[in-house]
């Protein structure tokens, strides 16, 4: 697994260090990405974040609901499917971390 979560709800969030001149290259290949995440059991939402300092460091937010249906979704032939497509072409990124969460307190509109 990639956490000791509690909650029933998880967010994993993966942090990308981009430099600046592959910026949109990056905006580019999640654009064109296969979109199978959507499709996977437990799976509630997907955001890619821009940064809007000179870091260069891109979040992709994923919203589970539970840890267990995103370490199902890690294992699956689908997120190697799609992260073999990930990577035609190039090296963009200086960095990546996985960093993930356990919904601690919540609030919508």
């Amino acid at each position: 697994t990639y956490g000791d979560w509690s909650s029933d709800v998880c967010s994993s969030d993966l942090a990308i260090t981009v430099p600046a001149e592959h910026a949109e290259t990056l905006v580019e290949r999640f654009a064109a990405r296969a979109g199978e995440v959507a499709k996977a059991p437990g799976f509630e939402a997907f955001e890619l974040l821009r940064p809007t300092d000179d870091r260069g460091v891109f979040y992709v937010y994923t919203r589970w609901q539970s840890a267990a249906d995103f370490d199902a979704w890690v294992q699956s032939e689908a997120f190697a499917h799609g992260h073999r497509e990930a990577r035609n072409g190039p090296p963009i990124a200086m960095t990546s971390e996985l960093l993930a969460f356990d919904v601690a307190q919540e609030e919508r509109a």
